[in-house]
């Protein structure tokens, strides 16, 4: 498994070209490396685009918890940064990654679990771990 990493210098001046637009925050898009299967959808601050680019593991702005977050800190299921692209206004990132276990916090591979089927939200993906309890709707 290939990691992308670079060093501390370079990662600097990359992520100080990026527009951080929206509450000091990038759109970043997580995606499997072998699938091109979306995963999820976070924010990064520069500080995250550093340590991500420094480490080779993704990280994110937490905006509940307002802090710098590894993904896989607490689960074990992390994402080894395989490429990282970036959209034409510099303000959000595309991430292909190498995803260890699911990277929904419920439990499922993808965030995207849930499909519109004859006018109703319907699971259409199974649990690869426990995760957290769903809220009712």
């Amino acid at each position: 498994m290939e990691k992308l990493t670079l060093n501390p210098e370079k990662a600097k001046e990359i992520a100080e070209k990026l527009n951080y637009r929206h509450n000091g925050l990038v759109v970043v898009v997580a995606q499997e490396a072998e699938t091109d299967k979306v995963l999820m959808v976070a924010f990064a601050d520069k500080e995250a685009i550093e340590k991500t680019l420094t480490t080779g593991f993704v990280h994110y702005w937490s905006t509940q918890r307002k802090k710098l977050w590894l993904k896989g800190e607490t689960s074990g299921n992390y994402q080894t940064l395989k490429e990282i692209y970036f959209d034409c206004d510099l303000d959000a990132v595309l991430v292909k990654v190498y995803q260890t276990g699911g990277a929904c916090h419920l439990g499922y591979k993808t965030c995207f679990f849930r499909k519109l089927e004859d006018g109703k939200l319907q699971i259409v993906e199974k649990k690869v771990f426990g995760g957290k309890s769903e809220k009712p709707e």
